[in-house]
């Protein structure tokens, strides 16, 4: 009895904290999958510069379906903020951002970034990291099924 109410629990937890992230617009002034297949890029480009994405990665790393990125890739591309590259071999496609349109989607993460801050300032530092810990460890083993 003891485990199904902590089941409730982490149910109830985890609906409430969607209800708020979804009701605050963490991605406000874009289209939510737009603005996630953008931040993966976005990343991309801060590591190295170039930010080529295949669309596997975007796949894995957004946890959306195939067709979803597909009309999400070609929403933004008509929209500027990513183009379209040829891989190797015609099996694979890629996308990166042009650099020249990112003020929009920045201003849109900036919007993220201070709700996150504000996230940050309600749980305190040492809990903030602990949910990532916790996050990070859930989807690790969600992708390993």
């Amino acid at each position: 009895m003891q485990e199904h109410c902590l089941e409730e629990q982490l149910i109830s937890a985890w609906v409430r904290l969607t209800g708020i992230l979804k009701n605050t617009r963490i991605t406000k002034g874009m289209v939510y999958n737009e603005a996630i297949v953008m931040l993966v890029a976005y990343n991309r480009y801060r590591e190295d510069g170039d930010g080529l994405v295949s669309f596997k990665e975007l796949v894995s790393e957004t946890r959306m379906l195939k067709s979803l990125v597909n009309r999400t890739i070609d929403s933004l591309v008509a929209k500027g903020f990513l183009e379209r590259c040829d891989g190797r071999d015609k099996r694979t496609t890629f996308v990166r951002v042009v650099p020249d349109n990112l003020n929009e989607f920045l201003s849109v993460h900036e919007e993220s970034l201070s709700l996150a801050h504000k996230l940050a300032e309600v749980i305190g530092e040492e809990d903030a990291r602990a949910f990532i810990r916790i996050v990070e460890k859930i989807s690790t083993q969600h992708s390993d099924k």
